[in-house]
């Protein structure tokens, strides 16, 4: 995994602060292998309780993840526990690693 401890510190409080200590965060894509170099951060959001403004919540955390990570590109996706799985929603499960 290619995020230090200190990122992985801000992405934990900032998920911590916006949808609770009990949401799991996973990080996904080019950022889970260490042979690969540079990237965005991918994060998958599983919070406990459902969203009412689930887009809204990701834009959210992720302006203030690029605010505090100094300019770095974070997407974010949030699973909505009341729809179905989407594709990268499965690979990200899949293939993610929990923080």
């Amino acid at each position: 995994m290619r995020l230090d401890d200190k990122t992985r510190e801000i992405i934990k409080d900032e998920v911590a602060a916006q949808f609770g200590a009990d949401t799991t965060v996973r990080l996904f894509g080019s950022r889970v292998d260490d042979t690969q170099r540079g990237g965005d951060i991918d994060l998958l959001i599983e919070p406990s309780q459902p969203l009412a403004h689930r887009i809204q919540e990701e834009c959210h955390l992720s302006a203030r993840l690029y605010i505090k990570l100094g300019g770095r590109k974070v997407d974010v996706l949030i699973r909505d526990t009341l729809k179905p799985l989407l594709p990268i929603h499965e690979q990200a499960m899949q293939n993610g690693v929990i923080l």
